[in-house]
């Protein structure tokens, strides 16, 4: 069965996003240009609160201006996360 732009998109994005290591964050506009789908940066985002794969960290995804964006567990959480990782202080 083919599969959709949709799920092709999800696993590039959730491709890129594994490979982001502890300590370091990318914008969702960088996701999307390294996914292949520039102007898609608000679908990264999308995707990423409702992630639901530990494989994936979806925490060091923020936004372009350094600010954490949101996160499934809430904002406070996911700036708890990256300090801990070294990620921001």
């Amino acid at each position: 069965m083919p599969t959709s732009k949709s799920s092709d998109f999800k696993t590039r994005v959730c491709a890129v996003v594994a490979k982001i290591p502890k300590g370091k964050t990318l914008s969702y506009k960088r996701v999307a240009e390294l996914a292949g789908s520039p102007k898609a940066f608000r679908a990264v985002g999308n995707l990423m609160h409702k992630n639901e794969n530990p494989k994936v960290p979806c925490h060091r995804v923020i936004k372009s201006d350094g600010s954490p964006g949101g996160f499934f567990y809430g904002t406070k959480k996911k700036i708890e996360i990256l300090k801990k990782e070294g990620a921001i202080k």
